[in-house]
């Protein structure tokens, strides 16, 4: 049983749940994962914990560790990149395997083709602020691009509040000016590092290069763990 931390926000957390589905090498009912989805949009804002000393979310992310503890769950996925800032006090305090989404999208620039080397990054300023991915990918070779701050003020985060406020669309074209604005900087491929980015980019037209997108690439960690290889 597949454990789901979700609700940060609620639509990235749905979506987590269809393409978990829809990865799933299935041909009926009973070879799918069994998942149970705990979505709870109250866990107090990370980026805000992390940079302006609001509330502490760890305490109702525990909340929901030890809800998917209690049903039964033998893994747990928690498709909000900027949560992983607190992954190590999570892991610490359950037995169950939490998997990393870095890691996971670090596996999935792997399976788009994408090896060491310069690479951009989209997320929140919290993810960009605690280098969630700069020091874990910089540690297999690859050398992180990220907007600038003034960037990030004017396009980014606004675009991922639209996404949040369910303004999807309009957060289509922002997205995916940064996006190109970071390959035109020489990055060979742009990793969405927030789960709200992947469902304002899939809003348009599909970018003309290659993105890891993290909700998908946490889906496949998830179907790996449920149904490894061999």
């Amino acid at each position: 049983m597949l454990g789901v931390l979700g609700g940060m926000g609620p639509l990235a957390g749905a979506t987590f749940m269809q393409r978990l589905t829809l990865l799933t090498p299935a041909a009926r009912d009973q070879e799918h994962i069994p998942a149970i989805l705990w979505s709870d949009p109250r866990v107090p804002d990370r980026t805000a914990a992390r940079l302006a000393g609001g509330e502490d979310p760890l305490p109702w992310l525990m909340r929901g560790i030890r809800g998917l503890e209690a049903a039964g769950c033998g893994a747990v996925a928690i498709p909000c990149n900027t949560a992983h800032g607190w992954f190590d006090a999570m892991q610490g305090a359950t037995r169950l395997p939490i998997l990393h989404i870095v890691e996971a999208a670090a596996d999935d620039l792997l399976r788009l083709g994408v090896g060491a080397g310069r690479i951009g990054l989209l997320a929140t300023k919290g993810t960009l602020a605690m280098r969630l991915y700069q020091e874990r990918l910089e540690g297999r070779g690859y050398d992180c691009l990220v907007p600038e701050e003034a960037e990030m003020d004017r396009i980014v985060m606004p675009a991922i509040d639209r996404v949040k406020a369910n303004r999807v669309a309009e957060a289509y074209a922002p997205l995916a000016e940064s996006a190109a604005r970071l390959m035109a900087r020489g990055a060979r491929a742009v990793v969405l590092g927030c789960t709200e980015i992947p469902l304002g980019i899939a809003a348009g037209p599909a970018l003309p290069f290659p993105v890891a997108d993290t909700i998908d690439a946490l889906a496949r960690a998830a179907v790996a763990w449920a149904k490894p290889a061999g």
